[in-house]
């Protein structure tokens, strides 16, 4: 596979970008077509090397590119990817596309939109093929202020409130993770942001209690971006204030930006701190994921329940299903981490369905409140078909693709967290009963008379929603091929970690002496 595709995934929406902005602004279609172009060709691109090219026997970091970009700090573009990462690269490139064609309705300022739009995905496909921490950081950066002028500017009636405390809370976490990485880099020996070597660079240098500041500093800036609780009120009020697409992009990519960070950097840079022991040997890093995690599933679904706004349900079941993805992490065993990775990738795909049928029934009846509703399922049949499938998927149906990775994350946090296991497994019932008493309120029973002319789902929007279900009961019936891609990785991974317990930090040495 040629050495470059990551660069072009990354950086053809730019060039799109700057064509579009070269465009008038009265040359809408103009504008669409590129998006188009610039959000296909990525897609493309990964999916050529998520289907063909990438290497599923080997746990190595492929494709990479590698030369220095800032060389009187050293830093340096280095991109490259493995198991862990290439399936977010792909399913980055796949919701950018849909959320395109998604945008097709927007009218207010079409061409900043989509510039922006395609900013964006320079943005989040950036931080999941960084290897070099201050690149990794810059990206994370670029990602926030395009995120900020989409919510703000072409959001609902609140979106003011909702973009800057979208904006603040991920700029505190951001200032958190720029003074760890100052710090990682020069505590390390020569001096490096390469986040292949850090770890080995730093691991012998910084005492274990300094290690566990870094590590939690670290977390709260990838929790914050999760939502973990407590960090957690930003998502609501931005889901619900933010167009369709951008809720899309939101809860199906930038979400994982925050496990994915704790996976690449927390455990890959600092293991040491990550088993630090707490209670009866078990590491206190591991039970604090283990037990926000669980909170999270438990409050999101209470939430959830809670809520009469269709967006905001399904805002907070987002909440709730992350926490299956931190449980595994935390349990970390085979099956807890296969499953949380396999999570965080059938989470982006379900809930992306949701909020595009939250923006297919908003379109027409302009409100979202479930108890508006009533009957719609003899009025727009098809549409309550592909909802149910939605909905079936949220619950972790067995066939569909959340069973596999729910069901993986319980049996590997069993073994080292049973009794928040049980908690977390309880809540399925809870995640059944909001997602049923909605179908049951919304699409069941006789029609609501003031919406029987309602058009059914037009052919743009089931060519958003026809991927995303095709994938859903792919993996649900067969999930060996995405399990077979970062099993490697995740290997890896776990051995990394693990041997930090035969390489102890200077003051574990002092202790010892």
């Amino acid at each position: 596979m040629n050495a470059q595709v990551l660069s072009w995934i990354v950086f053809i929406p730019l060039i799109g970008m700057a064509v579009i902005l070269a465009l008038p602004k009265t040359a809408m279609n103009a504008v669409k077509g590129v998006s188009l172009a610039a959000t296909f060709l990525p897609l493309v691109l990964s999916t050529q090397l998520y289907f063909g090219g990438f290497d599923t026997t080997t746990a190595n970091f492929q494709c990479v590119q590698q030369f220095d970009w800032i060389k009187s700090i050293g830093a340096q573009y280095f991109v490259g990817v493995d198991g862990l990462s290439i399936a977010l690269v792909w399913l980055t490139t796949l919701l950018l596309f849909i959320g395109v064609i998604a945008s097709f309705g927007i009218a207010k300022a079409g061409k900043a939109y989509y510039a922006l739009l395609l900013l964006l995905e320079v943005g989040v496909a950036g931080v999941f093929v960084s290897l070099d921490m201050f690149l990794f950081y810059v990206f994370w950066e670029v990602m926030l202020l395009p995120m900020y002028f989409l919510i703000g500017i072409w959001g609902g009636p609140r979106r003011e409130y909702a973009a800057i405390k979208f904006f603040l809370y991920t700029l505190l976490g951001s200032v958190l993770m720029l003074v760890t990485i100052l710090y990682l880099y020069f505590a390390s020996e020569p001096h490096s942001f390469d986040m292949t070597r850090l770890g080995e660079l730093v691991g012998g240098r910084i005492p274990l209690n300094v290690q566990l500041l870094l590590w939690v500093a670290l977390f709260i800036g990838f929790a914050i971006k999760i939502p973990a609780f407590p960090f957690h009120t930003w998502l609501p009020d931005a889901h619900v204030e933010a167009p369709t697409a951008i809720s899309v992009i939101l809860a199906g990519v930038l979400l994982k930006m925050g496990t994915y960070g704790i996976l690449r950097i927390n455990y890959g840079i600092l293991p040491a701190a990550t088993l630090a022991p707490f209670w009866h040997g078990q590491s206190l890093a591991f039970w604090l994921l283990a037990a926000l995690g669980t909170l999270n599933i438990v409050y999101g679904a209470v939430c959830a329940m809670a809520q009469t706004d269709l967006k905001k349900l399904v805002a907070y079941s987002s909440i709730s299903h992350m926490g299956y993805v931190m449980l595994g992490m935390a349990a970390f065993t085979p099956q807890g981490i296969n499953g949380a990775v396999l999570q965080m990738f059938n989470h982006g795909t379900i809930t992306a369905m949701l909020f595009l049928l939250v923006g297919v029934i908003y379109d027409r009846a302009h409100h979202r409140e479930i108890a508006g509703f009533g009957g719609l399922a003899s009025i727009m049949p098809v549409y309550t078909g592909v909802t149910g499938l939605a909905f079936f998927a949220a619950m972790g149906l067995p066939g569909l693709s959340a069973f596999i990775s729910e069901v993986l994350v319980l049996l590997g946090a069993w073994q080292v967290y049973p009794a928040l296991t049980v908690v977390g497994a309880s809540a399925v019932v809870l995640t059944a009963g909001y997602l049923l008493w909605t179908l049951q309120r919304m699409y069941l029973g006789p029609p609501n008379e003031k919406y029987r002319a309602l058009p059914e789902i037009s052919a743009r929007e089931l060519f958003t929603l026809v991927p995303l279900g095709a994938i859903v009961i792919f993996l649900g019936i067969y999930p060996t091929p995405i399990l077979n891609l970062q099993s490697p990785a995740l290997l890896r991974l776990n051995e990394h970690v693990q041997s930090a317990t035969r390489t102890p930090a200077p003051d574990m040495v002092a202790g010892a002496r």
